[in-house]
């Protein structure tokens, strides 16, 4: 690994699905080489016919959950993190935006493998954050389940 991180924020948005744990642990192996600073979200999407700063605790909870998760995986191997839930109307903007706030050096981030329409679909929010980050992004996408 380069010295690109040492010191460095990598922030890592999580959802709660089955790649999230691999990429919990590629950061944590990440910043323990380079003594660098995970800071891991779970974004809660805000309908648009709420009011932005609307109580949402069963998708609080949630967030609160997987957050504890990456907790348990990061400490596994070492490595301390800071959490937060963010409330937004879209992910991808908030990711992007809280990667300018913490002047994040890399972006660690997993899609689930899905198809729509037989084409392999990444979503609204990796798109979008490949194309706005300011730093570095990793996507991992889950492995394909054999049939």
């Amino acid at each position: 690994m380069t010295e690109k991180y040492r010191g460095a924020t990598i922030l890592v948005p999580v959802k709660g699905n089955s790649a999230d744990e691999e990429v919990i642990r590629q950061a944590s192996m990440i910043a323990k080489k380079n003594r660098a600073t995970i800071y891991v979200v779970s974004v809660v999407v805000v309908k648009q016919e709420l009011a932005l700063e609307s109580d949402l605790p069963e998708e609080v909870a949630h967030g609160e959950k997987v957050l504890e998760a990456a907790c348990r995986i990061a400490q596994e191997i070492g490595v301390e993190v800071e959490t937060g839930i963010l409330q937004a109307r879209s992910a991808g903007v908030a990711i992007v935006e809280e990667a300018v706030v913490r002047s994040a050096a890399l972006i660690m981030m997993a899609v689930s493998y899905r198809n729509r329409k037989g084409e392999f679909n990444m979503g609204r929010t990796v798109p979008y954050v490949l194309k706005n980050a300011p730093c570095r992004v990793w996507v991992f996408r889950e492995e394909l389940q054999k049939n």
